[in-house]
């Protein structure tokens, strides 16, 4: 759980210390707005392939592997003197997360029984939505207030005090023997249609996440220094999602999948109809946290259930695609933005999310022989 927690405020917090880290380093926006675009690209494209590198050696000695490494680029990241160092430490810490999310779900759910592995899925996305309830606005209120580099030592802290208990206690078993090394219902069909859901979500969750600044900027009349309001309300979604949606996974993983991304196309076309009343457009984002969350920790779910081969693989690969579908919905988003206004992106990223919640609708029945 603090692993999750300290690798998804990494991956977001540059993005609330844009201006500050620019200015420190002498450098333009659009170049440290890069620390963000490339991790994400990063992880989409390398996901598969260090999953498939790493097969053989057994969790334990990964995960101490991997948290060594966050700890150690979060620690280059504090300590670098420019932007080419600051870049390529953000490039370890992606292929850091890459590996994470691809071992965490099958070694966390491979220490319980099998009928609870949805609950403790939920539990450790809990951990991973506090992020963005608690991190990445912590980590923005220190380096806005102080030096910029010290939300990233920070975060070097606690990677290594989450790898302390991972190196020393976690089991050592061979990835092929170890529990939830494969699926509990294999199904290659729905395997390959919650890929393409998840990724369709991403794209249409992310075509407007991605612009919700100035949404609330300049449809909802929010002042820039009430913006985060709106946005710890759709924190808090995210939160309440995650949590409510847990102990549905075990059974109805299908339906709670479907369910979240069904919501999520809802929330992001009521903020395109609504955006214009406050009111609306801070219930709208409240909507729209409740189904980012679980969208990602249901096709989790899914990847442990459904996975044709090793799950470790199918984690990866779902990491992939969510982190493809983040990038091509940020490039769609701007696209919209510029040729038909910020409404038009969530208009756009509702549609597409509508899209995967069909073609997951469309599999709900099982095919049979």
């Amino acid at each position: 759980m603090l692993a999750a927690f300290t690798f998804n405020t990494a991956e977001n917090l540059p993005a609330g210390l844009l201006g500050r880290i620019a200015a420190g380093l002498g450098v333009p926006l659009w170049a440290v707005g890069l620390l963000v675009s490339c991790y994400g690209l990063t992880v989409a494209v390398v996901s598969v392939p260090l999953a498939h590198l790493t097969r053989a050696v057994p969790r334990r000695h990964l995960l101490t592997g991997v948290l060594a490494a966050l700890a150690a680029s979060g620690l280059g990241a504090a300590l670098a003197p420019a932007y080419l160092p600051l870049l390529a430490a953000r490039f370890v810490t992606a292929l850091a997360q890459a590996l994470f999310w691809a071992v965490l779900g099958q070694v966390a759910v491979g220490l319980f029984a099998p009928e609870r592995r949805g609950r403790v899925l939920g539990v450790v996305s809990v951990a991973g939505s506090l992020a963005l309830v608690l991190g990445v606005p912590a980590g923005t209120w220190i380096g806005r207030h102080g030096d910029w580099r010290l939300p990233f030592g920070l975060l070097a802290v606690l990677g290594l005090l989450a790898l302390l208990p991972v190196a020393a206690l976690l089991p050592t078993t061979p990835p092929e023997s170890a529990p939830a090394s494969y699926a509990s219902e294999p199904d290659a069909r729905r395997f390959r249609t919650v890929l393409v859901a998840v990724a369709l979500s991403a794209t249409g969750g992310f075509a407007g996440f991605t612009y919700v600044v100035e949404l609330l900027g300049s449809e909802s009349g929010f002042a820039p220094g009430t913006v985060s309001l709106p946005l710890l309300c759709l924190g808090l979604g995210c939160l309440a999602g995650v949590g409510a949606t847990g102990p549905f996974l075990d059974r109805y993983p299908w339906a709670a999948l479907t369910t979240a991304v069904v919501v999520q196309a809802v929330a992001l076309l009521g903020l395109a109809a609504g955006a214009r009343h406050q009111v609306l457009a801070v219930c709208g984002l409240a909507v729209l946290g409740l189904a980012l969350g679980p969208v990602f920790l249901a096709a989790q779910n899914a990847m442990l259930r459904y996975a044709p081969r090793r799950t470790d693989l199918a984690l990866a690969a779902n990491s992939g695609a969510y982190n493809a579908g983040i990038a091509a919905g940020a490039a769609l988003g701007g696209l919209v933005l510029a040729r038909a206004g910020v409404r038009a992106t969530f208009l756009a990223g509702g549609l597409v999310s509508l899209a995967a919640g069909l073609t997951l609708l469309r599999a709900a029945r099982p095919r049979h022989p």
